[in-house]
């Protein structure tokens, strides 16, 4: 167990069951009080960028406060204590921007495929003068290329399907590093068809850390790096979507 800013961080080694001990509403009305400033200053500045870039669906400070940034918070606990972690599909930076200012020590990449986006971070970035954020504008595919196994985790938030999203997220993830993904209920139909086939990947079969927001239930998936994944990805752009690994 390791300690950041008063509260606790998962390690590399814990225990599933001690792990879920931390990913609970009374942990994340905590980290949400201590980062409250910087985190309305973030809502803000979605808010002011609304008119130029979508960079989320809803636009309002209420439901962007209740539905994104409190989800996102559920993920605090779970990241290492150390090292790089990206943010793949970013959009407007949930859950990177969440990340960087929760956990400052830490370096994050956000990764978006849309200039417009990448360009607005830029100035969100700026604004919040948050000097722990590298915003790369890139496809997944292309830019695992260049920082294959170098991060120690690699998470993403409403991108595309589970077997899909491990394609991009695995060749970015070192070795005892981890891939962390936000799904919804339907995330067992999602892995059912996988069936342990992330070896293929290099992964572990997925811990599920599940959690209640606004009535409705969320799960935190985790797969753990156990070996390096295999040289055929990531493959060329779009075929992640074209032809599934696992079948």
């Amino acid at each position: 167990m390791l300690f950041y800013n008063n509260y606790t961080v998962c390690s590399d080694n814990e225990e599933e069951g001690f792990v879920d001990l931390y990913c609970n509403e009374n942990l994340v009305a905590e980290i949400a009080e201590r980062n409250r400033p910087m985190l309305l200053k973030y809502i803000e500045g979605l808010v002011s960028f609304s008119g130029r870039v979508r960079l989320t669906g809803p636009q309002d400070p209420e439901t962007l406060w209740s539905e994104h940034i409190v989800d996102c918070l559920y993920s605090v606990p779970l990241l290492p204590p150390e090292g790089n972690i990206i943010d793949v599909g970013t959009g407007g930076g949930l859950p990177g921007v969440v990340w960087a200012i929760c956990r400052p020590d830490l370096t994050i990449t956000l990764l978006d495929s849309v200039r417009k986006k990448c360009k607005a971070l830029e100035e969100l970035t700026a604004l919040l003068k948050l000097e722990n954020v590298r915003i790369v504008c890139s496809r997944a595919e292309e830019y695992a290329l260049e920082r294959r196994e170098h991060f120690s985790l690699a998470g993403a938030r409403a991108v595309t399907g589970t077997g899909v999203l491990l394609e991009y997220l695995s060749p970015f993830v070192s070795l005892g590093g981890k891939v962390l993904a936000f799904k919804g209920p339907l995330y067992k139909e999602e892995i059912e068809p996988l069936n342990g086939k992330e070896k293929r990947l290099g992964l572990s079969a997925p811990s599920v850390f599940p959690y209640s927001l606004n009535g409705k239930e969320h799960f935190l998936l985790i797969w753990q790096k156990k070996q390096p994944c295999s040289k055929e990805f990531p493959r060329k752009t779009g075929m992640a979507e074209r032809k599934f690994w696992w079948r």
